[in-house]
């Protein structure tokens, strides 16, 4: 058999550095081309095999183990408790030294295995850095499947939005209905109020969107540079957010309790009763930030007459860092419809990242593996477009620079999706949305046939 060179991961991170260690979100992750996708709560499984020839190859993305504080913790932790429950190994793995790149390290080991009369070899990596970690794991009985493995990771971007981000209720864009909803702040854009399907209303304010249900109001506070600073320390890093984002628009607080959970996607937690400014009544606040291990967690801030109002729609506090959706999937209301005008100009974003290679018998280097890309559209007068996608990708001192374009018309089919005449030689169509920031909005995008947002911000 030939050698097999695996693989750790580097890439180039723009979220917020969390204190704890966090693994990467594996949901988003799409299969390579004509390879089968199995997903399930901890893992995601991508399969390819010849049987004419008898050959086969799994790649494993799998969720360090949050019990796991440091790489060879994790490394352990997933031979043991995952690998070995899946397969038999005919000897312990081989340990080989870490290796580090770009402030990276990672372990990795190899051993003989046998599942269903077919053997191979086993090989798991675990890498470390930016506390972020994630386990790989690779079983095969040929190299083949190299190119595929190499291609599936250029592909991997961990900026594309968590999950949390979508919506199943479908969005209306209707008037608001409710008394108690303020006008929506002045941008420009075609819609500033979404009603959805399950009675929560959302508009654009000056600092955040407000997402009102009833009685309940909550604010989906847009990122803030003092309150989402970096601190090692998750108390004071919460003490930060309430002091900025809550204190100043409250007078006569009582009864506050800090209440996070630490953990590899930790929860901040923090309630009190207080009077309001702007109204002069009597509310409890809770914030509340689930802090996703790919950044993109909010701080939401609930305000209800009492804390059981709370309580009664999103359930009682829990000591556990799951068990949060409900509550934390309030951020996905930060969603608004697209028009037509509020296209025109350019929208573009990047990705830079780096593969790098050791050789699993010896742990030698076997090189670095570099991918970049940069994806634009220009909307222009006449539903006219262009796109153009530039990808700079291969091993250091060979790298290859290519390139697509297309342009065409677009239309909208309706207020949620984007469809244009041509994207590479056929048609394409894409959900869209806006989501708001501070001054601006950012448009995502997922092809319909193949679906995964990935966000563009608009050039100045």
């Amino acid at each position: 058999m030939k050698k097999l060179f695996i693989l750790f991961i580097s890439c180039l991170l723009l979220q917020t550095v969390f204190a704890q260690k966090e693994t990467f979100d594996i949901t988003t992750y799409t299969a390579p081309y004509k390879w089968k996708k199995e997903a399930t709560a901890s893992n995601i499984q991508f399969t390819k095999e010849d049987k004419a020839n008898g050959s086969y190859c799994m790649i494993m993305l799998f969720k360090a183990l949050p019990a796991a504080a440091t790489p060879k913790e994790s490394f352990d932790l997933t031979w043991t408790s995952v690998l070995k429950e899946m397969i038999t190994i005919n000897s312990e793995p081989e340990m080989q030294p870490a290796a580090s790149e770009n402030g990276w390290e990672a372990l990795s080991g190899y051993a003989p295995f046998e599942k269903d009369g077919n053997k191979g070899i086993a090989v798991l990596v675990t890498s470390s850095g930016f506390n972020k970690m994630v386990n790989i794991i690779v079983l095969t009985n040929t190299s083949a499947y190299e190119k595929d493995i190499t291609a599936f990771l250029e592909s991997v971007d961990i900026k594309k939005p968590a999950v949390q981000n979508s919506n199943t209720n479908t969005p209306a864009v209707t008037a608001a209905k409710q008394k108690n909803i303020p006008p929506a702040k002045k941008s420009g854009f075609a819609f500033t109020t979404t009603n959805f399907d399950d009675g929560w209303t959302s508009t654009v304010q000056e600092d955040w969107v407000q997402v009102i249900k009833g009685g309940i109001k909550i604010l989906i506070h847009y990122p803030n540079a003092k309150a989402d600073a970096y601190n090692s320390v998750l108390k004071e890093e919460d003490y930060t957010a309430w002091n900025t984002l809550v204190a100043p628009r409250y007078s006569n607080m009582k009864n506050f309790e800090w209440k996070s959970i630490q953990s590899w996607q930790s929860i901040s937690f923090m309630e009190a009763d207080a009077t309001e400014n702007a109204t002069g009544k009597t509310v409890h606040i809770t914030l509340f930030k689930q802090h996703y291990s790919n950044g993109s967690g909010a701080y939401l801030e609930f305000i209800t007459g009492t804390k059981a109002d709370y309580e009664n729609e999103f359930g009682v506090y829990r000591q556990e860092s799951y068990g949060w959706e409900k509550t934390a999937n309030m951020q996905s209301r930060n969603k608004f419809a697209v028009g037509v005008s509020d296209l025109t100009g350019t929208w573009s974003n990047n990705f830079t990242g780096m593969t790098q290679y050791v050789n699993a018998y010896t742990g030698a280097s076997a090189g670095a593996d570099t991918h970049a890309s940069s994806q634009k559209f220009v909307f222009g007068e006449g539903s006219t477009y262009k796109w153009d996608i530039s990808v700079a990708s291969g091993f250091v001192g060979n790298i290859k620079f290519t390139g697509a374009k297309s342009n065409g018309k677009f239309t909208l089919p309706n207020a949620w999706q984007i469809h244009f005449s041509d994207m590479e030689g056929k048609p394409k169509t894409y959900d869209a949305y806006f989501s708001c920031v501070k001054g601006s909005r950012l448009l995502w995008l997922s092809d319909v046939t193949y679906p995964g947002y990935t966000g563009f911000g608009k050039a100045n």
